[in-house]
């Protein structure tokens, strides 16, 4: 049997509705994929679900589908893990966000802090979060989830240091560490992951009057982007659905 492929769409899904798809979508399934009237994909908007699809319209303009049938349902998320990241230089942080999203994170929300060298406002930023936004669901169509995580807005770490709402709230840092052994199972995790040039003495402190607790992962240093993925893969193995 060929493979079906599967297609992210913003658009409301019901058995035997017919929809047209955006041009991205179609320019991959007749360009790319040169698929024709007939051919099934799978379709998924975030509400949980995965459908069977077929092509009605295929030319160089559009791709109409129609829905044939539910292939499967994610249950509700049962370990959310809510990632705050630094922003980190060129795709550093497109590569977290991309893994993050098929390791099963929930939230992530980009912050800014002391040595952050990133600096987005206005216009940029709002680009670089929908492309964030994209990221995320194009590791979804990838890896099979229904779910997609929730990208927030980017803010301050002292913000969302201090907002966050998690069972368990740790922070990656070189010091006053406690090994994850020592860490009881939580029912959700918020972890705060620092940039290419780490976090200062004094946001570890601030973090840790906000009911952080200081995790570490070994001897070694790891680059950002390691570390936070490091971590998620431990959580997931240990309190999720490795």
């Amino acid at each position: 049997m060929a493979i079906r492929p599967r297609i992210y769409t913003p658009e409301d899904l019901a058995l035997h509705g017919k929809l047209d798809l955006d041009s991205q979508a179609s320019t991959h399934l007749v360009k790319v994929l040169r698929l024709n009237e007939g051919a099934e994909l799978r379709l998924f908007n975030g509400d949980g679900c995965e459908y069977l699809a077929h092509i009605t319209i295929a030319n160089k303009k559009n791709a109409q589908v129609e829905i044939n049938d539910v292939l499967s349902t994610d249950s509700k998320v049962s370990f959310p893990l809510h990632l705050g990241q630094v922003v980190s230089k060129g795709d550093r942080m497109d590569f977290t966000i991309q893994k993050a999203t098929e390791l099963g994170i929930t939230d992530i929300t980009p912050l800014w802090s002391e040595r952050c060298d990133v600096r987005l406002k206005g216009e940029r930023l709002e680009k670089k979060m929908e492309h964030w936004k994209k990221v995320a669901i194009s590791a979804c169509e990838q890896s099979g989830r229904n779910h997609i995580p929730t990208i927030h807005p980017a803010m301050n770490y002292q913000d969302w240091a201090r907002a966050v709402e998690s069972d368990t709230k740790l922070v990656l840092h070189t010091r006053d560490q406690k090994p994850l052994s020592d860490i009881k199972a939580p029912a959700s995790v918020a972890l705060l992951v620092g940039p290419e040039g780490g976090i200062t003495d004094d946001e570890v402190d601030f973090c840790i009057q906000q009911g952080f607790t200081g995790l570490t992962l070994g001897p070694r240093i790891l680059r950002t982007e390691t570390a936070a993925l490091a971590a998620l893969s431990l959580f997931q193995y240990l309190w999720g659905d490795f």
